[in-house]
């Protein structure tokens, strides 16, 4: 199994069930996100579920330059999947 079949595997199957319908869970990511750069840095900010995506993305390239490792790789995959899943439509 390539690690891409290992990110769609995830996104499509236990995860939704773990966490619920991935539009809404970002939505409350970006949401809360938005809150804590606004209260933190006094900076109005509407972050998008793309956002979140993005910004895990950037977690998990940060954790790999630490530490290869197939998991970092296979949620980015998954983290990019899900933009294109989820999009600019709102929760799915």
């Amino acid at each position: 199994m390539t690690i891409i079949d290992e990110a769609k595997e995830i996104i499509e199957g236990d995860r939704e069930k773990t966490y619920g319908n991935p539009g809404i869970n970002l939505r409350r990511i970006a949401d809360q996100w938005s809150c804590y750069l606004n209260q933190k840095h006094e900076v109005s900010i509407m972050l998008s579920e793309e956002d979140v995506c993005w910004m895990m993305v950037l977690l998990k390239m940060a954790r790999q330059m630490h530490s290869h490792k197939s998991d970092n790789l296979v949620d980015a995959i998954g983290y990019v999947a899900l933009i294109d899943k989820v999009g600019n439509r709102g929760a799915v």
